[in-house]
């Protein structure tokens, strides 16, 4: 990792159990990051509307707000990627964290170099995606893709992409009527090996085709492939 990258980088942990909040803060700064702890989810969202930050940790267990309503909240007017912490290891935590917006989910206890990394691949992804020039095409429809906001737009309605969805979307575009493997995917968009029972990418698929639909986008679909991955297609014709 480019030490430059992470010296540049602010990290918002929102974090209520004061022995891990020091430990984060404390071992984070020493790995070269600026980081700034919260304690509870209605200071986080407001520390984080007052100054940008590269990646926010969030923890589902807040006292008072809850980090999966924080995280709702965060996305109404953020795409600043999110990994979120928990000792709940039910997949419908993880599942909700991915439905509203989650990047990436560290169960507990994780160990600090297993968290550093998973920054680090999200700073990388980041600085990747801002080097590329944006295609001066688009997809049939006037689907539009805007690697700044990570977004894409049909017309003047945006569909509200996680970075995450985005860059799924754009690695399908790219490879456009091939189909991608799960291993593949995870590799190229998660930045981590595939499992088996992992839902991850799956959820990310169906958010992007909700998101799709809501602003009327129907010339290309995300088709499953089973047994072997994912396809960026033209609509099938009714």
């Amino acid at each position: 990792m480019n030490p430059d990258l992470i010296h540049a980088s602010n990290i918002l942990a929102i974090e209520d159990d004061p022995v891990l909040g020091a430990y984060l803060h404390e071992e984070l700064q020493r790995g070269g990051f600026q980081v700034t702890w919260c304690r509870n989810g209605r200071e986080g969202l407001e520390v984080a509307g007052q100054k940008p930050f590269d990646v926010v940790l969030l923890d589902i267990l807040l006292p008072g707000l809850n980090g999966l309503d924080a995280l709702a909240q965060l996305r109404t007017r953020s795409t600043t990627p999110v990994i979120l912490m928990s000792a709940l290891g039910a997949e419908a935590d993880r599942i909700s964290g991915f439905q509203r917006g989650a990047d990436d989910y560290l169960p507990k206890p994780f160990s600090m170099a297993e968290l550093q990394v998973r920054i680090e691949a999200i700073l990388r992804r980041v600085a990747l995606e801002r080097r590329r020039q944006a295609p001066s095409d688009a997809l049939p429809g006037q689907l539009r893709f805007d690697e700044q906001v990570t977004d894409v737009c049909l017309g003047e309605q945006w569909a509200g992409l996680t970075p995450s969805e985005y860059r799924l979307l754009e690695t399908l575009r790219r490879s456009q009527d091939e189909v991608l493997s799960k291993p593949f995917l995870y590799q190229q968009v998660l930045q981590r090996g595939y499992a088996r029972h992992d839902r991850s990418l799956d959820m990310h698929v169906s958010q992007i085709r909700r998101k799709l639909k809501a602003i009327g986008y129907l010339e290309h679909h995300i088709r499953t492939v089973w047994g072997k991955g994912y396809v960026l297609s033209a609509s099938e014709a009714e």
